[in-house]
């Protein structure tokens, strides 16, 4: 496993490394509630990110990580935990049945952000992304293949038996969340120096541009 997520890291930073210079503080609009994949995450701690770095900037390398573990987590799942695994491919098939999935199919920059913006008060309402991914399958589709047999209910054993392959892949997410931590922290001196080059002057001119346009009584002027 090490082996394995040492070199995901090394190239998911790589892939952040060449989204960074494309960041730009105007394209994000802001969050009306805290990230929790970002907020007190170890990942972003041991990139050296969490301290005075934008959110979208934090959030990005996050998703990118995440796509690590889940990967991982996913193999580790399909070669060792056969009841979880076909657990997981029948809602997946589930899943695959809806029409519209706008969550889905995103840039990991883009992942775990809210579907939909504020609303603006004078804007007319029509519908949102959120309420268009609940909408049933519509009439006249394309017609699916024949559907397979609906799976029988899970007998005690066999729930107990997916429960526990759930604990196991639970401890072995953190295992792989903690390796992922040690490698990212190999990186954050690269990480920081193109956090120094691409992000601070774009937040030292945002910050000069708001002090230009402010005014107090109370600051001194000069003579």
């Amino acid at each position: 496993m090490e082996r394995s997520v040492e070199a995901r890291v090394s190239h998911e930073v790589d892939n952040w490394l060449r989204w960074l210079p494309r960041w730009r503080p105007g394209t994000y609009r802001s969050r009306a509630r805290l990230c929790h994949q970002c907020f007190g995450s170890p990942v972003i701690a041991a990139a050296g990110l969490n301290e005075d770095v934008p959110h979208a900037v934090q959030h990005a390398l996050a998703m990118r990580m995440k796509v690590v573990v889940d990967a991982s987590v996913h193999e580790y799942t399909e070669q060792h935990l056969p009841l979880l695994a076909r657990e997981l491919r029948l809602d997946e098939a589930r899943r695959a049945r809806r029409l519209y999935r706008p969550n889905e199919g995103l840039d990991p920059e883009h992942r775990g952000l809210d579907l939909d913006p504020p609303t603006a008060p004078e804007a007319p309402y029509l519908f949102t992304l959120g309420e268009l991914a609940e909408l049933p399958d519509a009439e006249g589709a394309d017609p699916e293949p024949e559907p397979e047999p609906p799976p029988q209910p899970l007998s005690a054993e066999e729930k107990a038996a997916v429960l526990g392959e759930v604990a196991i892949a639970d401890r072995f997410a953190a295992e792989a969340g903690r390796r992922l931590c040690a490698e990212l922290a190999l990186h954050r001196q690269r990480i920081r120096a193109a956090v120094a080059e691409f992000v601070e002057p774009q937040v030292q001119a945002l910050l000069a541009d708001l002090e230009s346009t402010l005014d107090s009584p109370l600051w001194r002027r000069g003579s």
